[in-house]
């Protein structure tokens, strides 16, 4: 089954309105992508996005509320994201499951409140280094799918991305046969669970410190459908040559 490959840049909490020209430069170099190509900066930013970004570039928020509505100060709904101008969310971070003591249960409700509301949900699993190092890898990310993704998903709604937690911004990258290992092993549980429909057409991204050197190898491993991209994506100047890479690729 072939997937449509994608380019997702996470600007997290970066940017200004200055930095739009970034959509307008990644435009001009990519006029006509081999790959779908998404930016997800800030929700102050999304709205005004939207409207820079041309055709070929996809605005994403990175977080919602479980509920459309409330008293709930300072939060986002998924409804709200849509009414901005965005098509995706990225949900379960690792940095939203730390720094907001995230569950995967919270996560798997923000899954339901995004589809309900139209969105795509990239959700995010990924290992710590202690983890890691105690060969607890797959039955983290395990536990993550199983409870962080709702039974509603089909292979169009849901991206997965999988992030080592101690590969974020740190400059270091688990070796392509630690990557193709816990990929090849997200492919199995989503088609275990879901099926071959949408366990063979969710699209399963990399993310941890992907760079324009190191692009084509990650790309080249099974199961591997393309990035979430952090710093990398702050700039188009960086961000292109990966996705030019993932056209290649």
């Amino acid at each position: 089954m072939t997937r449509r490959k994608l380019a997702a840049g996470n600007w997290k909490m970066n940017g200004t309105s200055a930095d739009l020209v970034e959509l307008e430069a990644l435009a001009k170099a990519h006029p006509t992508p081999g790959c779908d190509i998404l930016i997800c900066p800030p929700a102050t930013l999304i709205s005004r996005a939207a409207a820079a970004a041309s055709a070929q570039i996809a605005i994403g928020g990175q977080d919602c509320h479980q509920k459309d509505s409330g008293a709930h100060t300072g939060d986002v709904s998924a409804p709200m994201l849509l009414d901005a101008g965005a098509q995706y969310v990225i949900l379960g971070h690792s940095e939203r499951r730390e720094d907001h003591r995230e569950s995967d249960t919270d996560v798997r409700n923000k899954v339901v409140a995004a589809l309900s509301a139209g969105l795509k949900a990239i959700v995010c699993v990924g290992e710590s280094l202690a983890e890691r190092e105690a060969n607890n890898t797959l039955d983290i990310i395990g536990g993550q799918l199983a409870g962080s993704i709702p039974d509603v998903v089909t292979g169009d709604s849901l991206v997965v991305a999988y992030e080592p937690i101690w590969a974020i911004g740190t400059g270091k990258v688990p070796t392509l046969d630690q990557i193709g290992e816990v990929h090849d092993f997200i492919r199995i549980r989503l088609e275990t669970r879901f099926g071959a429909g949408v366990g063979r057409s969710t699209r399963i991204l990399y993310g941890g410190s992907v760079k324009p050197a190191n692009a084509s190898e990650i790309f080249a491993v099974s199961n591997v459908d393309g990035a979430l991209v952090g710093g990398a994506s702050l700039s188009a100047t960086d961000f292109s040559p990966i996705i030019t890479a993932l056209e290649n690729a």
